[in-house]
């Protein structure tokens, strides 16, 4: 939910309430639409209808303008981009005091684009050029090796042969004379192609040249041990040089095609060593003043987005501020004499003033010869719920928003969840040091929220920002039932005072309480540490935990009925104050209430009688005697009041509410069929705007149904209800349990090896198992399970949560310059 909207004098902020809304109309003159719209959007206090709905977008007034500024916000993405890629930061002061001019942004924005454009496909010719002269040069290098390494083989095997001739037989000579030059005419020259192949590529490229040309070929690869940028795709990837020979046009064709297919770039090569080494100087050289080149244009590039840089934020924010205004003007209709734009919007109460005077002040400035005018319409629609919030009540807000936003002027359940949410989640987090771990870094979020607030944050960074404050007073909470279960870290201390019982001998440590002899006044706040590390402690605990679980769910149902009251009273619903209300609050206190009052007088008078027992043969046998099971006089007679009581509540809220009804609408109704000629454009006009809501029909078989639903809802509801809120006791137990396994387990288990290095590894442990189990899932899980309390058992008592969110048109939200 965001913040309170607007400024000026507005009444005290009223959370129990939405803000009272009502629906107005303004009519503006054409010269002065535009900065109405834009004071009204700087006010931030209107939420606009579109009185255009049935018009597509291309034929609407402003259709053109929108366009235009589309194209601006698509040339500054351009720019953010660009300068995401080089690392440049925008300015991120705003100065908005500085009113620029749109058609000059406009005209800068064509022109630095322009500018960019050319600049970057410069610097990408220049790039690739320079991707494949490297490319090329490692060719030259490893192609050359080859070459080189041929001819000192050719050179050895020459030499060799010539000493063979010199030393073979005189007679002989001449027919082999004739032989070799007779096999000298038949030689063919070879040619060759030279390149770089993807290495992935390169066994796969290699097989197809040697299928494709039936063995005809011989190839050598060269791996490059560095990665290189690929001149077609900009991306490194790692390659081999290849070189191919083959014999006649036929392969030559086939295997060009197959070098084009598989990606491989090719490069000329000589086979004379001194073309070679005059191509590499001359590429060296090319290399060298290409780097000083693209160098000297990425230092241009980077001066000319630091110039973007500096106006960035400035033009971002007019560009979208002009978009939303003529997305707005655009949901303005037209009047007759198409001088004037019809606008109708939904705003608080307490903004009129503001309005009009946001509307006079447009009409001043546009030096407009005709005022705007502004009036309050009648209707019969829902309006907007609005809360005004502030940092710290945002988050409670959001927490019943995500179940459903209320419906106009319904009681708002985040006045009481600021205070039960948190509690219920310290009823199962309770540790007072786990409290202080929490406390801790909730307020290093408070403490650095101005600083974090305009820092990008990660997802759960976020959320738990956010959140910091119902954090913060989860966290106090937490510290206070820790103390009430007198648990740090799941070790008890005596900080109020000593405990009240000692021992009676010296094994009563490991005994139940009959072991245990009381010498002093009471424990005076919480449990009594003695309590901890008898065998007595779970049974004790749970029987505590267990009660307090059903009182407070108890309670916390009440104040939900009780909530239904207030809404029934303000909305002058007299039928679901008796018809409801009274019968939600005789069915829950006659059962559940009872059974509250029950538990408050065992632990009042320490009776040993069994509750279950009491609960159960209520309904089953009422007319039987309590026995040992009474805790005060006349229990038979309250509890055989309270059971009829009980059932004679679920008829009350089911019969008599839909006929009722039935009777009203009928009374509401009466004679509406015919009304006076001189009350007709009345009539018309009140029809027009509520829609037909008046003289809509009344299907008593829905609302007898309706009614029904909700009475078996109630009735099933209280008893699961209850039930559910045991949750509380068994998360409680939980977390206690989990964290004495952590000390008992892990902390002193290596405090008694009597090693160092255990005892180092033992903490580690401890403090990772506490932090992850304890601190983070478990504050997870008791936080899932105070929010389920709330949505389900607690709101579904008195909350619809059927209304939608007052959206006024402003400027000071962020918005998405992508729309």
């Amino acid at each position: 939910m965001a913040e309170s909207h607007g400024g000026g004098c507005c009444p005290p902020m009223d959370l129990m309430r939405s803000e009272p809304m009502h629906l107005v109309q303004v009519i503006v003159p054409m010269e002065s639409a535009h900065l109405t719209v834009s004071y009204l959007g700087d006010l931030g206090l209107v939420q606009f209808k579109d009185l255009n709905s049935d018009k597509s977008p291309f034929q609407r007034t402003y259709a053109a303008q929108i366009k235009r500024c589309g194209e601006m916000a698509r040339k500054i993405r351009f720019f953010k981009e660009q300068m995401s890629k080089a690392g440049v930061t925008p300015k991120e002061t705003i100065d908005k005091e500085i009113d620029i001019d749109l058609d000059d942004v406009e005209v800068k924005l064509g022109e630095l684009e322009a500018e960019l454009v050319e600049i970057n496909a410069n610097n990408d010719k220049l790039q690739r050029s320079y991707n494949e002269l490297v490319e090329y040069k490692l060719v030259l290098e490893k192609a050359g090796e080859f070459f080189a390494s041929a001819h000192r083989n050719a050179n050895a095997q020459r030499s060799e042969i010539e000493t063979e001739q010199v030393d073979e037989d005189l007679l002989e000579a001449p027919l082999l004379q004739e032989e070799k030059s007779v096999d000298t005419t038949k030689q063919v020259k070879l040619g060759f192609l030279t390149g770089l192949v993807p290495r992935e590529k390169s066994m796969v490229f290699e097989r197809i040249l040697f299928r494709a040309t039936r063995g005809n070929i011989f190839i050598r690869q060269s791996v490059i041990e560095e990665s290189v940028v690929d001149p077609n795709s900009g991306e490194k990837a790692e390659k081999n040089v290849f070189v191919v020979f083959y014999s006649g046009e036929r392969a030559k064709s086939k295997i060009l095609k197959i070098c084009e297919a598989f990606g491989a770039n090719r490069y000329p090569f000589s086979e004379d060593l001194g073309k070679q080494a005059q191509m590499m100087t001359e590429v060296s050289g090319r290399l060298s003043e290409l780097k000083t080149t693209i160098g000297a244009g990425l230092d241009h590039r980077n001066i000319l987005l630091e110039t973007i840089g500096d106006k960035f934020e400035q033009w971002n924010f007019k560009v979208r501020k002009e978009k939303a205004i003529y997305h707005t003007l655009n949901m303005l209709s037209l009047d007759v004499t198409k001088k004037c734009l019809v606008g109708e919007g939904w705003s608080p109460v307490f903004a009129a003033t503001e309005v009009q005077d946001a509307l006079q002040r447009a009409a001043v400035d546009s030096n407009s010869q005709v005022g705007s005018i502004f009036q309050v319409l009648r209707t019969k629609e829902m309006p907007p719920t609005f809360f005004r919030t502030n940092k710290f009540t945002t988050a409670f807000q959001e927490i019943v928003d995500a179940y459903g936003v209320a419906k106009y002027q319904e009681a708002n359940p985040s006045v009481f969840t600021i205070v039960t949410f948190p509690f219920l989640f310290a009823v199962m987090f309770g540790d007072w040091g786990h409290g202080i771990c929490l406390l801790l870094a909730t307020m290093y979020l408070i403490l650095r929220e101005k600083k974090l607030s305009s820092q990008k944050l990660g997802d759960i960074m976020e959320m738990a920002f956010g959140g910091r404050y119902v954090i913060f007073m989860m966290s106090l909470f937490s510290i206070y039932t820790g103390l009430i279960y007198n648990e740090f870290f799941s070790i008890p201390y005596p900080l109020f005072a000593s405990s009240a019982y000692e021992c009676r001998d010296v094994s009563c440590s490991e005994a139940t309480t009959i072991g245990l002899i009381k010498t002093r006044d009471t424990y005076p706040f919480g449990v009594d540490p003695v309590w901890h590390g008898t065998r007595s402690e779970l049974p004790f605990l749970n029987s505590l935990k267990m009660k307090m679980s059903i009182l407070i769910g108890v309670a916390q149902m009440n104040l939900g009925i009780i909530m239904s009251f207030f809404n029934a009273k303000f909305f002058k619903s007299a039928v679901n104050v008796w018809f409801q209300f009274v019968p939600q609050m005789i069915f829950l206190n006659c059962l559940f209430g009872y059974l509250s009052v029950l538990i408050i007088i065992k632990w009042c008078t320490g009776s040993q009688a069994d509750l279950y027992h009491v609960m159960i043969y209520m309904f089953l046998s009422p007319m039987d005697d309590l026995g040992e099971n009474q805790l005060f006089p006349n229990q038979k007679i309250v509890q055989l009041t309270f059971l009829f009581l009980a059932l004679v509540s679920v008829p009350w809220m089911l019969l008599p509410k839909p006929f009722i009804l039935k009777k009203q609408h009928e009374a509401r109704h009466q004679g509406l069929s015919y009304a006076h000629l001189d009350e007709t454009d009345e009539s018309l006009q009140v029809e027009t705007n509520g829609g037909g809501h008046g003289h809509e029909e009344f299907e008593f078989s829905e609302i007898f149904v309706h009614q029904l639903i909700h009475t078996i809802e109630f009735v099933l509801g209280a008893v699961s209800n209850t039930a559910s809120y045991l949750r509380l006791w068994a998360l409680s137990l939980a977390h206690s349990e989990l964290s004495s396994v952590f000390y008992e387990k892990v902390l002193l288990m290596a405090w008694g090896f009597n090693n160092v290095f255990i005892l180092i590894i033992g903490i580690l442990v401890f403090i990772f198992a506490t932090v992850g189990v304890l601190l983070v899932m478990e504050t997870l899980s008791a936080f899932l399970h105070a929010l389920r309390l709330h949505w389900v058992e607690y709101q579904n008592k008195f909350y619809e949560g059927d209304g939608y969110k007052f959206a006024p048109f402003t400027f000071t939200l962020d918005g998405n310059e992508d729309e």
